[in-house]
C-alpha cells in the first residue's frame, strides 16, 4: 500500500529574517531519514518519484525551496550561504537521527556546501547527488561575448553621479538587451529571485570539497547538457570519498529518464554506505 505524502510547512529563521518553509514528508520517525532538495526552477513536485522509491524503508522530506513551489521567495537576495543555512535549521527541527541528502542540480551545490561547513550537521551522514552543480565550466567564446556586451553596456553609466548612476543601472539591468545577454533561467526571473539566481549560479565549491569527510554518491546522465562529463569528473576526483554512476541515456533529470537505473543504486547506496 502506497504511503500517505503529508504536506506541511516550517517556520525557521536565516539571516535575520523568518521564512515559511513547505514540504512533503512520508514514512515513519524510526525509518532511515533522508531529506530531497531539488534544483533551480524546479521543486518537490519534481522529486516526488524519489520519494516513491523509498517507501517502506525511508522517512522523507521532501523540500520546496524558497521561491520554488509553495515556498515564498526569500525577504531578499540569497545565495548558497544562506540556502545552506535554512537546510540546516529545517533538518535540525525535523531529523532527530542520521539522514541523508539526495539532491538535483542546484539542490547538489547545496547539499555539497552545507557538507563543507567548517562545522558540517552532526546528523548528515551521506550524499547522493543527481547532475550537482557547483564546478565552473569552461567558457565558450559565445559566453565571452555576452560578458563584453554587458561590460560595454555597463560602461557609460559608470560615469554619472552616484544617485543618477544606481537608477541607471538598475534601469539597465531590467532592459530588454540585458535580459537577452542573460540565460533563459534569467530572463523568466523577476525581484529578489532574479538576483538571488546570480548570487548562487556564481558560487563554486572547488576549493571547499576537499574537506567533505562523508560518502558521496554522484550521478550524471550520459546526455547532460547541463552538466558536462568533465565537470562531473573534477567533483568526483576533489572529493575524498566519491563514487559515479553513468546513467546512459539520460540527461540532466536523470531519475525521471532512467528511474530504473537511479532507483537500484539508490536504494544499494542508502542500504550499504
Amino acid at each position: 500500500m502506497r504511503q500517505r505524502i503529508r504536506s506541511d510547512s516550517i517556520d525557521v529563521i536565516v539571516a535575520g529574517h523568518s521564512i515559511r518553509l513547505f514540504y512533503e514528508s512520508s514514512g515513519e520517525d524510526e525509518q532511515t531519514a533522508v531529506l530531497l532538495l531539488h534544483g533551480w526552477g524546479s521543486s518537490a513536485a519534481h522529486m516526488r518519484p524519489i520519494a516513491e522509491w523509498l517507501e517502506g524503508d525511508c522517512l522523507v522530506y521532501n523540500l520546496d525551496l524558497p521561491g520554488h513551489g509553495q515556498s515564498p521567495p526569500p525577504p531578499e537576495a540569497w545565495g548558497v550561504p544562506e540556502h545552506a543555512e535554512l537546510v540546516r535549521c529545517v533538518a535540525e527541527r525535523l531529523i532527530d537521527g542520521p539522514y541523508t541528502v539526495v539532491g538535483h542540480s542546484n539542490g547538489g551545490r547545496i547539499a555539497l556546501y552545507l557538507a563543507s561547513e567548517e562545522s558540517p550537521p552532526a546528523y548528515l551522514a551521506r550524499l547522493a547527488l543527481i547532475g550537482p552543480s557547483g564546478i565552473r565550466r569552461k567558457r565558450t567564446v559565445a559566453f565571452h561575448l555576452r560578458r563584453f556586451a554587458a561590460a560595454a553596456l555597463k560602461a557609460p553609466f559608470a560615469l554619472l553621479p552616484g544617485t543618477l548612476r544606481t537608477f541607471s543601472l538598475d534601469w539597465l539591468r531590467h532592459s530588454l538587451i540585458w535580459r537577452l545577454l542573460g540565460s533563459s533561467d534569467y530572463r523568466n526571473l523577476e525581484g529578489v529571485m532574479r538576483d538571488t539566481f546570480v548570487k548562487t549560479v556564481n558560487c563554486y565549491l572547488e576549493e571547499r570539497l576537499p574537506r567533505i569527510g562523508i560518502p558521496v554518491l554522484l550521478y550524471r546522465g550520459d546526455r547532460d547538457d547541463s552538466i558536462s562529463a568533465e565537470q562531473i569528473a573534477k567533483m568526483q576526483a576533489l572529493l575524498p570519498d566519491a563514487g559515479l554512476v553513468i546513467v546512459e541515456g539520460a540527461g540532466h533529470y536523470a531519475f525521471l529518464d532512467r528511474p530504473d537505473v537511479v532507483r537500484a543504486s539508490l536504494r544499494h547506496f542508502l542500504a550499504h554506505s
